[in-house]
């Protein structure tokens, strides 16, 4: 007979899920039972600061009073109706996600990566019905190093072989050209482009950015070429760089943005393609859909956080600690660090590989009460919960300090 859960250890635990669960995660040997604020606390009551917010899924940090009272309210009036039916939360979530991003039409989905999925399908549907692309030739064009999901189709795009390997035949339809590199671009769109889908920031490789001018410059190719700007803003958006959209950094605002993770606060899984009105109004009913996209508790939990971001404060939150972040690492650069990449509340940081992969270093930090995920190699990732104090973000740096001088010595 299985043990109640509160009755295993970390470790009891660990081991269950070898024999029943699918490999395709790799997590660091910690089993996190409760959580509040910037702070995890394992089966055994040991504390992390978590300085990793569920891949920005967290951004207001674990149960967000705010966000926890709006689920309780919905939970107890209504949770889903599915869209055959209008429900009371929907309207307001729409209207204000719009206002806050400057675009004009919201469609909800659930996940990141099905954002992305219904993303590439308002574009070829645009190419066809406004631009003129003849059936079934539209082309979209993405980034080397891209992360945009895991379906079939995403996957077809990556450059990534291990998130493709194994996963064949591929979705034809998408040219890859090297990230920060205008020229290519240019000359990657013809006259049946769709679309430019591209990260303002690029999360999974490890938090790349973008030489000034970039994204302006992919503004103005796109609208010179006649095709869309797609920008996937669901890590890098909604707070996290010290903006509201990573694109406002170069003052850009896209044809279509792809939002997601943190629109559901860490509760619920919300996502949305959010878009100009002659992009988005290609889509008639019965082309596209979603069950639970657009239900009630995700869009009373999607309209509060989009009220936390109407004030600002964590935007400015992100700004200003992200200069603490910044000045940190850069104290650590040739003492353990080789380089690192940040804006606002996120960094790759690349640590020297003679010290540690980055997976060696996210389990020494682990042992210190801190938790970060490696990337690529020797590089980890950097992304707290933007409620974040100074005192608890000097704290991880000094413990990043700690583990780089221990592991040199």
């Amino acid at each position: 007979m299985t043990a109640p859960a509160h009755e295993r250890t970390s470790d009891d635990l660990i081991r269950a899920e070898e024999p029943v669960l699918a490999h395709n995660y790799h997590p660091l040997p910690v089993v996190v039972a409760r959580a509040e604020g910037t702070w995890v606390e394992d089966v055994e009551g040991r504390r992390y600061l978590d300085m990793l917010a569920g891949y920005s899924a967290l951004n207001f940090g674990h149960r967000h009073p705010a966000l926890i009272e709006a689920a309780h309210r919905q939970l107890d009036r209504l949770t889903l109706t599915s869209r055959a039916f209008h429900n009371d939360r929907l309207a307001e979530f729409a209207e204000r996600l719009a206002a806050l991003t400057g675009l004009d039409m919201v469609l909800p989905m659930n996940t990141g990566a099905e954002a992305v999925e219904s993303g590439i399908k308002v574009a070829r549907k645009w190419a066809y019905d406004v631009k003129g692309v003849p059936a079934d030739q539209a082309t979209i064009v993405v980034a080397a190093e891209n992360f945009h999901g895991r379906t079939t189709t995403i996957v077809s795009f990556s450059t990534d072989e291990t998130a493709r390997a194994g996963f064949g035949p591929f979705t034809p339809g998408f040219r890859v050209v090297p990230y920060n590199d205008l020229a290519a671009l240019e000359e990657a769109v013809d006259e049946t482009t769709a679309a430019v889908l591209l990260e303002p920031i690029q999360g999974e490789a490890g938090v790349v950015i973008p030489d000034d001018g970039y994204l302006a410059g992919v503004r103005e190719l796109t609208r010179r070429k006649g095709c869309l700007f797609i920008a996937d803003e669901i890590q890098s958006g909604l707070g996290r760089t010290g903006r509201t959209l990573a694109v406002e950094h170069e003052g850009v605002v896209p044809d279509v943005l792809l939002l997601g993770k943190a629109l559901g606060g860490g509760i619920v899984p919300v996502s949305a393609v959010v878009a100009r009105r002659e992009v988005l109004g290609v889509l008639h009913p019965g082309e596209h859909g979603s069950t639970f996209g657009g239900n009630p508790l995700a869009a009373a939990v999607g309209t509060a956080v989009v009220e936390l971001l109407e004030t600002g404060e964590f935007q400015r939150r992100a700004a200003d600690l992200g200069q603490v972040l910044h000045s940190g690492l850069a104290e650590l650069v040739g003492r353990g660090v080789t380089g690192f990449r940040a804006r606002g509340l996120w960094a790759g940081v690349d640590v020297d590989p003679a010290i540690g992969t980055g997976r060696e270093i996210s389990e020494r930090l682990m042992r210190e009460g801190v938790l970060v995920k490696d990337t690529h190699g020797s590089t980890i990732r950097l992304a707290p919960p933007l409620t974040i104090t100074a005192e608890e973000l000097q704290s991880a740096l000094g413990s990043l300090e700690k583990v780089l001088g221990a592991a040199g010595r």
